[in-house]
């Protein structure tokens, strides 16, 4: 019988299982490297919070000018609201107010009317909860947190006395050259011979300031002796002083409906006409973090609700 050579089967088996226990090392090993420190369960958690912060989740984004506030199903009595700006918007203003506190029972909102510069720093000192405004921010302002919300549209009318013989329209390029000074006299326009009395708003004004943009196109108010720069901003003062030979602007809602001035057309258009040359937006403002009474007012302006109460006459 021959003798089988090699070594015997126990080294076979030996080897066997050397092969296994060192496979089985190797995956562990790769396992621990690629397993994370902390259990991954669906989300991983937020970091901690910095020392001294409470751990609380982050307010959602406040809302931009596109984006309004719901409408208020309640409002808790007691609520005030303090708004200042724009005398543009005082008729707004004070339909809102008056369709607020009727519809939300205890509330009270408080509206004056000292111009969109001086509602905006109202707001910067955190003595107004919300600003009528009749311009856009500036980057500056919005660098401060503040946040238009868009409410209306309006048109700037051009108005003279209803006792002033000038009976004709003007023209865009009319109405520029004179409030810059270049036309002085209504015979310049075809009316009889009288100094044309411009009275114009203080740099304050939101209306002035969106009067430089529309009409005059960027460009500036005259300084010719012809040309009155009232010190308030107030349009019944401005309406009182128009006189047979004075000419003056307006937001259309304020002199819709007064008896002792007359609205010009301008390129044969009022201001009801939809292609009317002279539009603008109408905002409210806030600063960002919204004081409580914000969210309730504002949802209010923008609701159906607010914008049939916006149109009330009274």
């Amino acid at each position: 019988m021959a003798q089988r050579s090699g070594p015997p089967p126990i080294v076979f088996i030996l080897l066997f299982l050397m092969l296994i226990g060192g496979g089985y090392w190797y995956f562990s090993q790769q396992k621990n490297v690629n397993q994370p420190t902390a259990i991954n369960q669906g989300t991983p958690p937020p970091p901690p919070p910095p020392s001294g912060t409470p751990s609380t989740q982050p307010p959602p984004p406040p809302p931009t000018a596109t984006t309004a506030f719901p409408a208020p199903i309640s409002v808790p009595a007691g609520t005030t609201v303090l708004l200042d700006g724009s005398t543009s918007m005082v008729t707004i203003n004070q339909n809102l107010k008056r369709g607020f506190e009727s519809q939300f029972p205890g509330t009270t909102v408080t509206a004056s009317a000292n111009g969109t510069d001086r509602g905006i720093q109202a707001l910067i000192a955190n003595t107004a909860d919300i600003a009528a405004i009749s311009r856009t921010l500036t980057s500056a302002e919005q660098s401060q947190g503040l946040i238009t919300v868009p409410v209306a549209r309006d048109q700037i009318a051009i108005v003279v006395g209803k006792d002033n013989p000038y009976q004709r329209g003007l023209t865009t390029t009319q109405v520029m050259q004179i409030f810059q000074g270049q036309i002085t006299d209504w015979s310049q326009l075809g009316g009889p011979p009288s100094p044309i009395k411009v009275i114009n708003r203080p740099s304050i004004s939101g209306t002035h300031q969106t009067f430089k943009e529309l009409v005059l196109q960027g460009g500036n108010f005259g300084t010719t002796p012809n040309i009155t720069t009232m010190e308030r901003d107030a349009t019944t003062p401005m309406l009182q002083q128009l006189g047979k030979n004075g000419i003056g602007y307006a937001t259309y809602a304020q002199v819709a409906n007064q008896q002792t001035v007359r609205v010009v057309a301008v390129e044969g258009l009022t201001p009801e006409a939809t292609s009317y040359p002279y539009q603008r937006q109408l905002y409210y403002a806030y600063k960002n973090p919204p004081s409580p009474a914000v969210p309730y007012f504002l949802g209010y302006a923008t609701s159906p609700q607010g914008q049939q109460a916006m149109l009330t006459e009274n």
